[in-house]
Formats: C-alpha cells, structure tokens, sequence
C-alpha cells in the first residue's frame, strides 16, 4: 500500500474544523493525478492552495521524484494546477477578467463601455432579401465562396509580400477565432504574449485556457522590440497583438517600429503571430504588419463586429496553410462552421457601397470625438494623444483607481487602467479608458472637467 500525504494548512468551507485536509493517494503518476483532481473537485483543495513539494509528496507515497513530477505536469496539462516557480504548485485560480459592455442599473453616465454608437451600425435588413432563398446541408464548405473570394482579396492586400499563398477561415467574431487559433495550435501551459496593458478578451480567452500570460510593455507605436525580446527569451509560442488601434491604448504601429519588430521576429519563425485588426474599415491609420517575410505561423483576424455590430458574429481569418487546416479541424462543416446566412448577410453590406461610405463616415466621427475630449482635457492641463478607436487612453496622473471612484461620485462611470493589466504585480495604473464618443460638446466638457478634478481629489 502506498504511503499517505496529508496535505497542511489548506482549508475550505468543505474541511473541519480540525484543519483536516485530505489525502493525496497513488503509486502511478495517473493515480496520484486522478487523487489530487479528486480533491480539487470536491473542493477540498480550493484555488490557489499550495499543493506538497514533489520530494516531499514522493516520499510520503514511496515512489520516485519523477513519479510526482509526471503527475503534477499532468495536472498542470489539464489546467488544474500551475507552478509558480519558489512560490511552489498551486491549485489553478485564474484571476477574474472585467468584461466590455454597459454597466447595468448604477445611475451613472457610463463613458466606460467600450460599444460602438449604435447610431452608426447599418440596418442590416435592406440586405436581407438578397441573402435567403439558398439552403445550406451539411458537407458544404465551412466559409461561403463568394465571402472566402472577397475576403481573401481583402486580407491578402495587408499581408507581406511573399504571403500570397493566404488561406481564408471564417469564425464566430475575433473571440471564437482567438480561442480556436491558440488550441488549435498550443498546449495548456504554453506561453503567450499578449499585449500589457491588453484587451480584456484576449486576457480572458488566455487566462481560462491554460496558457501562461507573458506580458509585452506597448507604447504610442505598438508593442516595445525590448518588450517582445524578453518574450520571445521566454519562450512564448505566440504572440497576440493589435497593430492598430491598440485597446486600450489607441496606439498603432509606425513603419519604423513594424519593420524593427519584423526583424526580431525573423528569428522565431514557427512563433504563431497572431494580429487582431479589430478597427480595420474604421481605422484612420494604414494597416502594417509585423509578421515578416516568409514566417512560417500568423494569422490575421478582422471581425465586423465595430462597424457591424457587435451581434453579427462573424470575424474573416487569413492565415498561413498550416494553421489554416489545423484552424479547420476545429471548424467541420455542419457542425461548427458560422451560420451561410449570416456570412452572406456580411458579405452584403461589406460590398455595398452605402453602407461603406457609412462605416466611413463613422470612422471620422469616432476620431472626430476623440480629439474633441483630448482639446476639453487639454484645457484643463492633460496632454492626452486621441489614438485610434472607440475609447481615449487618458493620463490621469494620479493612480487609476482613485481617480475613477472620485469620477463616480461625480456621477461618471470610466475604466480604471487597472482592469486592462495582464501581470499580477505590474505596477498599478494612472490611467482611465473613456469612451464618450456619444457625448455632444457640452457633455464632454462636463466630463474633461470631472476628469480633472477626480485626478486632482486622488492626488491628495
């Protein structure tokens, strides 16, 4: 019979009061992972609970090192447990991720949403008589050709010369299209760089699947070269990054900055890149890339859903041959492709040319509005660039958290830089995303004043 291990000082609202913890049992690396996930289930150990050092465990069981090794490395395959290097195997607790959208019933004005203006997503049914009358049976191609031939005009025009050979996938929004490109191509417990601060879904999606977060420091001109050496010293197996129209930070690559990224790059050239053109048609800055010249793992991705509207679902993704048929794996048709219906209904009003001008025009406004809050800010001595995007990245110069509570009790709701942090112990924020791209002129002077004076209070 093998030995017992009773692992100490973890406790849940299932233990005793005696501090009783239970027992990890086995003689296999499957038995002493099958014991520890038992517990975990029956809540027994809880997140974060420090599991027993591996000398420790095999010797209270009686079997090798490299027995308790596998199991804990089995465990952590599985997303159940994490290393923390000196601070030990710990029971997974992924921290919890703030979510886009309105905040509901707080009697505050909500500057803090992240939404496009509902005013200017176009109404979707004058093309709906065009795109019915087709039954769609099982066995059909997952992307509909005449959106794949589109589309693939449309992102092959932004990728490096040398990348003709693009493959066209088509996913539930850029969501669904993160979340199938990194388990498609990773592990759990692989390493990923996301963009710090970075966009709440993409810290999320990799949170709750089990990669190891590696934050890349971003600036004015998109992620820093000495902030993507460290990652790729790291050994990340991919990189997740916004070109353009950073979010939170509207920052956007310069050609400087992409082609010195490209050459580190160079390197790596089996490190998956995966770009999120997240603004594309809304976009006032150029597409550039920072995928090099014969890489061999990228994906572009451009969902409709800021200039569609959210709720359309659908995102268009080119890729290299490869990671398009591993992508395809997880798209089999009739049971995991995107809704032909929807497809051709974007394919509608992404060719019509009202609808264009449209998206265009609320690309200006969106800019427009930005610059408009930057000046009101400015006047009240916050220099603040107006990005690209739906939302301002504004220097508070006072910690983040602060100054937004002070802001709800002037009756405004933004975003705390905290919520967009993808490291634990980075440093804690001077900044607030807004959004106020609704606001008329009166309004956003009303808010650029509550800004300053928020700042001001959580100085003190």
């Amino acid at each position: 019979m093998p030995k017992e291990y009773k692992a100490s000082g973890i406790h849940s609202a299932s233990m005793t009061h005696d501090d009783t913890a239970g027992a990890i049992r086995g003689s296999t690396a499957a038995e002493i992972a099958a014991s520890v996930r038992g517990l975990i289930e029956r809540g027994e150990l809880p997140p974060a609970a420090a599991l027993p050092p591996v000398r420790a465990l095999a010797e209270r069981l009686g079997v090798n090192r490299n027995t308790a090794v596998a199991a804990y490395r089995q465990l952590a395959a599985s997303g159940l447990v994490e290393s923390r290097g000196r601070g030990g195997t710990r029971v997974a607790a992924p921290d919890p991720v703030a979510r886009e959208g309105f905040a509901r019933d707080t009697g505050l004005r909500d500057v803090g949403t992240g939404n496009p203006d509902p005013r200017l997503i176009p109404d979707p049914s004058t093309a709906l008589a065009s795109v019915v009358g087709r039954p769609v049976l099982y066995g059909a191609p997952v992307a509909d050709p005449e959106l794949e031939a589109w589309a693939h005009a449309w992102l092959a025009a932004d990728l490096p010369p040398g990348d003709e050979d693009v493959r066209v996938s088509v996913t539930g929004g850029a969501a669904d299209a993160l979340e199938r490109l990194l388990t498609a191509m990773l592990a759990q417990g692989d390493a990923v760089a996301i963009e710090e601060p970075g966009f709440l879904t993409g810290i999320h999606m990799v949170r709750v699947g089990g990669y190891r977060a590696v934050p890349i420091e971003v600036d004015a001109e998109g992620i820093t070269p000495s902030g993507l050496r460290a990652a790729l010293d790291e050994g990340v197996r991919a990189i997740v990054c916004t070109p353009r129209a950073q979010n939170p930070t509207g920052g956007s690559l310069s050609e400087a900055r992409a082609a010195e990224l490209r050459g580190i790059l160079t390197a790596h050239p089996y490190v998956l890149v995966i770009e999120d053109d997240h603004f594309s048609m809304l976009s006032r800055r150029p597409y550039l890339s920072l995928i090099p010249r014969g890489h061999r793992r990228w994906a572009l991705v451009r969902s409709v859903s800021k200039f569609l509207g959210p709720d359309m679902g659908l995102a268009l993704v080119g890729s290299d041959a490869e990671t398009a048929a591993r992508l395809g794996m997880r798209l089999r048709p009739g049971t995991a492709w995107v809704s032909h219906l929807l497809q051709r209904l974007s394919l509608a009003l992404l060719t019509d040319e009202g609808v264009r001008a449209q998206i265009d025009r609320a690309g200006a406004h969106y800019a427009e509005r930005n610059r408009a809050l930057c000046a009101r800010l400015a006047d009240h001595g916050i220099a603040c660039e107006p990005g690209d995007g739906l939302s301002v990245w504004v220097p508070a110069g006072a910690p983040a958290h602060e100054t937004a509570a002070a802001l709800m009790r002037r009756g405004w709701l933004a975003r705390s830089g905290d919520e967009f942090r993808v490291a634990a112990d980075a440093e804690p924020s001077r900044h607030l995303r807004v959004t106020a791209h609704h606001l008329d002129d009166a309004a956003t002077a009303e808010l650029a004043a509550a800004i300053a004076a928020s700042a001001a209070e959580a100085r003190r």
